[in-house]
């Protein structure tokens, strides 16, 4: 009876396509956040990334990322996929205008979710931290503008936090773009400062 060699199961790292649909998604929303763009129908396109890309290409990246033993991009991925199929939900089915106070408590949640994360991204990268530290600021702002009934054209407070969604997708576009360059080089070309 001969053995056969097993090759161990690889996967390639999941965490430049959890940060891009997860960047894609935040950009174009924060530009609805920031008032840049105003356009009614805009909402339609930040839903389908929602659902898609941000929602559940973002939750397969965490399911691959348990899958390579690491918990922080698993549970990061996972939980900010599952934020965009739930923000999918709720404007598609919720309520009409009349949920700034419900909104506002969930925006606050996953402020406090991003802020225990960003301490574990303290032993990442500079990139990912810097992501981390900025989307908990987008999440404070976001949620303390839904809180004072910002509806139905954004405060000054709902803007600032538009605006920072943008830096925030900006650095996750920075990250991804990091992961798949360095990685396909197999050499460090754009640097993310390891910690």
């Amino acid at each position: 009876m001969s053995e056969t060699a097993t090759t161990p199961v690889t996967i390639a790292d999941p965490a430049p396509l959890g940060l891009a649909g997860f960047a894609t998604t935040t950009l174009l929303l924060s530009f609805v956040n920031a008032n840049i763009i105003s356009e009614p129908a805009a909402i339609n396109f930040v839903l389908g990334m929602a659902l898609a890309y941000g929602g559940i290409g973002q939750f397969l990246a965490g399911m691959w990322e348990f899958r390579r033993g690491n918990t922080f991009g698993a549970t990061a991925f996972s939980t900010y996929g599952a934020f965009w199929i739930g923000f999918w939900a709720i404007v598609r089915f919720g309520a009409a205008g009349d949920d700034h106070q419900i909104n506002g408590l969930f925006l606050i949640t996953f402020c406090v979710i991003t802020a225990y994360l960003t301490l574990a991204a303290l032993r990442t990268s500079l990139a990912v931290l810097a992501v981390f530290v900025f989307l908990t600021l987008t999440f404070l702002f976001l949620g303390i503008g839904a809180l004072q009934n910002a509806m139905p054209a954004p405060d000054t407070v709902t803007k600032i936090g538009g605006w920072l969604g943008i830096v925030t997708a900006a650095l996750a576009f920075y990250a991804s773009a990091a992961g798949v360059v360095n990685a396909t080089h197999g050499r460090q070309l754009i640097p993310t400062w390891p910690r």
